[in-house]
């Protein structure tokens, strides 16, 4: 048995007499102990001679193989409290992990929809309106209003599904919006947005009835008044269902994702993204320019001809 196993067998000793700890939890760390120190061994190192330069390298390769942040940070993790544990018992006369930082898990890219899926969904809507009668008429025309709406201005849910009646004047085709911190912005709206607005906004008035005199544009039994955000999500992915669409994939801030990142496609600044979104920081937008980046990236791998990914 290698000095490096002596150890690790003394560590885990300790973890389970001291700590408790359970038989999957000791055997993740004899895994990750093992994983590191067998490299180290290709570099002529072990427990007790490794030093922070073997500790990054080992998570420096980890990452070119394309481990998560996460599993690095967990891999870390347990030479951290190996390292320690050699340090505490007189193994070593220092502690190689303790100036090691963790690594930083990446910011998870939005989820995006084609400009096709968009237009599915948007199709899928309108067609609905064309067949509904009666009261389902009223609730078609609401949510092809929300799904205009939605796209056209990248609202954020909250700021959508508690719109005012009078969030737009007849003539006009931009709307005041309250967003975070009560901050108000001006977003303009598209002329379907509006034709839907108004078409779904007149069809409440002739309703009657208590939800016709509500000041809010999507008016509901709910206790705030208006439209909850859960069943707004629940219709969008029923529309999702009866699209074609993944309904895992489709959700009110997808198409919010969606608005920014088919604006920036078609050449829109940041700035005026940031403002439309209501981003008190451009470095939340910045984001989307992530997305449009990772795209191009596999564009060219794909069909470029000396990408290594091309038809040839």
């Amino acid at each position: 048995m290698s000095v490096s196993s002596t150890h690790i067998d003394q560590f885990l000793e300790m973890l389970s007499a001291e700590r408790g700890a359970a038989a999957n939890t000791l055997a993740a760390y004899q895994r990750d102990l093992d994983d590191f120190l067998g490299v180290a061994k290709a570099r002529g190192r072990d427990a007790l001679s490794a030093g922070p330069d073997d500790i990054t390298s080992y998570l420096e390769a980890m990452a070119k193989r394309g481990l998560a942040a996460s599993s690095r940070a967990r891999k870390l993790s347990a030479l951290r409290q190996f390292f320690r544990f050699l340090y505490a018992e007189g193994l070593r006369s220092d502690d190689p992990a303790a100036s090691i930082e963790s690594p930083k898990p990446g910011r998870p890219l939005p989820k995006i929809l084609s400009i096709d899926d968009v237009d599915d969904l948007l199709k899928k809507a309108e067609s609905r309106v064309a067949r509904a009668r009666g009261a389902r008429r009223l609730k078609a025309l609401r949510l092809h209003c929300l799904m205009e709406i939605l796209y056209a201005s990248g609202l954020r849910v909250s700021e959508l599904v508690s719109l005012p009646r009078m969030a737009m004047a007849k003539g006009e085709r931009v709307i005041m919006v309250r967003g975070k911190g009560g901050r108000e912005r001006l977003v303009p709206l598209t002329k379907k947005a509006c034709s839907a607005y108004f078409n779904y906004a007149q069809a409440l008035t002739n309703a009657g009835g208590a939800e016709a005199q509500s000041k809010w544009l999507f008016p509901s039994r709910a206790s705030q008044g208006y439209l909850t955000r859960q069943r707004f999500t629940q219709e969008l992915k029923e529309l999702a269902r009866d699209a074609g669409l993944d309904a895992r994939r489709v959700s009110p801030h997808v198409l919010r994702h969606a608005f920014a990142s088919h604006l920036l496609e078609r050449g829109a600044d940041l700035k005026s993204v940031q403002q439309l979104l209501g981003h008190a920081d451009i470095s939340t937008t910045q984001i989307y320019t992530h997305v449009l980046e990772e795209r191009l990236r596999a564009l060219v791998h794909h069909h470029h001809p000396l990408a290594g990914g091309g038809k040839g």
